[in-house]
């Protein structure tokens, strides 16, 4: 016998048809990696961005508001941030001290539509690809971690092959696993319980009016993003709630607050209409008396006399005057 075989005689040709993949979820970038132990007493006054970000407590308890919803996360339970959303962390007296794990990330796909407003405990399969994702980006990236102002991602030197790309697939696995369980419904445990905000009705007005006089007195004009983080509310939901209690947006709230201070201290006549701009924060007397017209109708001098006159501290016409 030769030394190679025959052919099997009567053998069919094969024709082989290879089928591309398809992926319909991909995390195309990171933004951030952090691993957090807070103290008691901990506040992250918020932040919101255009890409998504995942907080997974690994140990202890912890307070997050995102957007209106209040959620107290125990370990075990993961919450996912969408894009837009303003969200903050609290860690309170009451809370065990946390160990948080965040990633900010970028990814696209419409499947993620199914992870907006998600609270989840994670099962032993997720924590298993979470840990996977934990360990390579500690060898991926070098430190700090636990820096909340640092989120610049600076590669290691010696990281081991592929250590970034088996840290996208770790990702990619919990997130298309909570995608899949989406559409069931939700155990409601301890561990992820959704609480509605209390500030839904004049509470929540009332503190947020406090808020600005207070800055006001200082002689500050507060900012949007600093009225959205004092009542712990997206730029949606504030408009929402302002719109429901005083008819108006944010910043023409603020507008009329501090109108309403500038017209008290017109009528204690205590201090001139130029120290009454300085004390408001207005850059000059200009400004001021533009935003008074604007609103009253009158100059703030105009306002002061009619104001006077209306107290009887000012002189009234004679007969035949005018």
């Amino acid at each position: 016998m030769g030394a190679h075989a025959a052919p099997w005689k009567g053998a069919v040709a094969l024709e082989f048809h290879p089928l591309t993949l398809r992926q319909e979820l991909a995390v195309e970038q990171l933004v951030s990696f952090h691993y957090f132990e807070y103290p008691k007493g901990y506040l992250f006054e918020g932040e919101s961005h255009d890409f998504w970000e995942l907080l997974y407590v690994d140990k202890g308890e912890v307070e997050v508001r995102a957007d209106d919803r209040l959620l107290r996360l125990a370990q075990g339970s993961i919450v996912f941030h969408k894009p837009g959303e303003f969200h903050t962390v609290r860690v309170g007296e009451e809370h065990r001290p946390p160990n948080l794990i965040v990633v900010a990330f970028v990814c696209r796909s419409p499947l993620m539509d199914r992870l907006r407003d998600r609270t989840a405990a994670l099962e032993e399969t997720e924590r298993a690809w979470l840990s996977m994702l934990l360990r390579e980006g500690f060898a991926s990236f070098q430190p700090p971690y636990h820096d909340p102002l640092v989120h610049e991602l600076r590669r290691a030197p010696d990281a081991p092959p592929a250590s970034e790309q088996m840290l996208r697939l770790s990702l990619e696995l919990l997130l298309l696993s909570q995608i899949r369980k989406s559409g069931e419904p939700q155990r409601r445990t301890a561990a992820h319980a959704a609480q509605p905000l209390p500030a839904e009705g004049s509470d929540a007005m009332e503190r947020l009016q406090a808020y600005i006089v207070e800055r006001l007195q200082l002689g500050e004009a507060p900012t949007l993003d600093e009225l959205c983080r004092s009542a712990h509310l997206g730029r949606s939901r504030l408009r929402e709630l302002t719109q429901q209690h005083a008819g108006t947006g944010p910043t023409e709230l603020v507008r009329r607050l501090r109108l309403d201070a500038a017209k008290s201290m017109i009528r204690e006549r205590r201090y001139s209409l130029t120290e009454i701009a300085d004390r408001l924060g207005y850059s000059s007397l200009h400004y001021f008396s533009r935003d008074f017209k604007r609103l009253t109708g009158m100059a703030p001098s105009e306002y002061g006399r009619t104001a006077l006159a209306a107290a009887g501290l000012l002189p009234q016409p004679g007969p035949g005057k005018v």
